[in-house]
């Protein structure tokens, strides 16, 4: 016998850590696996029985190990979750998704001796807001605090406004009209991180076992005059701002758009993003201090290359 496969008998080669990843099949979901296997990690993507999204049959031929779960079943899940160094959750949903399915996910992660969890929060500081803000960002508090008393490392990635929503779903820049909406002070920092680079950050902190309980990013931080300056740059054409009023006053459209349109059925109604945008210009759920530089080959996506993006 050789020296080097005695060796390798008394020290076998350590396998590429092994990730398992719930809500693999979502947009954000789905780049965190593909980084993940960049990174060399052993993937074990969750999906419910039947999925037949092609991100599966995608992430299958990258490499990811696809497993059919009952989500609902703790001991399924708890067998799905053996040998994972970190469960990381980017489930997305209501109070049967973030609160309960997401604790039978910690239940089965905590059973399976996994050392460290990652839940799906992906959003502005909600611990700095007060409850009753904003829903969905309660119940990844509610969730928050059953993470807190279990007995497993956790890490919240905490990265602001999804900058793509800036020409989407959020559209605070009106390119039509060529300006930037916004209410109370156009000065109010604000913080904005692409999907892209969440998911790679948070790649990055599931194979990194030091994390701490959070981490907080922001691909840029800026201010209505900001936005108004990038867009101006990228068009070519100057954009001004659109004061659409006080921030009690915006307080007062959630509540009257809530009583009209309730829609709790729904994961993002109307009003839960006027719900977002109003804390986000509070300030209250400012993020800091920046753990940016953590993951130094990371480039972070400014907001002119996102505007350039509308035709």
């Amino acid at each position: 016998m050789t020296e080097p496969e005695l060796v390798t008998q008394i020290h076998p080669l350590a396998q590429p850590a092994l990730i398992v990843l719930a809500g693999a099949t979502g947009d954000l979901g789905h780049r965190i696996a593909q980084h993940l296997l960049q990174r060399g990690a052993r993937v074990r993507a969750l999906v419910r029985p039947g999925n037949t999204k092609p991100a599966v049959e995608t992430l299958r031929q990258q490499g990811a190990t696809i497993v059919e779960v009952d989500f609902n079943d703790v001991g399924a899940l708890t067998y799905a979750c053996v040998d994972a160094a970190c469960v990381v959750s980017a489930v997305s949903g209501l109070r049967d998704v973030i609160v309960d399915l997401q604790t039978r996910l910690l239940d089965a992660a905590v059973a399976a001796g996994v050392p460290r969890f990652i839940p799906s929060d992906y959003s502005i500081d909600f611990t700095k807001l007060p409850t009753g803000s904003n829903r969905n960002l309660d119940l990844r508090r509610e969730f928050g605090q059953r993470l807190d008393g279990a007995p497993i490392a956790a890490t919240s990635i905490l990265n602001g406004m999804f900058m793509d929503l800036l020409t989407e779903q959020a559209p605070m820049v009106l390119f039509g009209v060529r300006r930037v909406l916004y209410w109370g002070s156009a000065d109010q920092p604000l913080d904005f991180t692409t999907i892209a680079n969440t998911a790679a950050f948070t790649a990055a902190a599931a194979l990194d076992a030091t994390t701490p309980r959070y981490l907080r990013v922001a691909g840029e931080v800026a201010t209505v005059r900001g936005l108004q300056a990038a867009a101006t740059t990228v068009t070519g054409r100057r954009f001004g701002r659109l004061r659409a009023g006080s921030l009690w006053l915006l307080k007062l459209m959630i509540q009257a758009t809530r009583r009209l349109a309730p829609a709790p059925d729904e994961v993002f109604p109307p009003w839960q993003g006027m719900q977002y945008l109003h804390n986000m210009f509070t300030g209250a759920p400012k993020l800091a201090p920046l753990d940016n530089a953590r993951y130094p080959e990371i480039r972070w996506t400014p907001l002119r290359e996102v505007l350039a993006t509308v035709p």
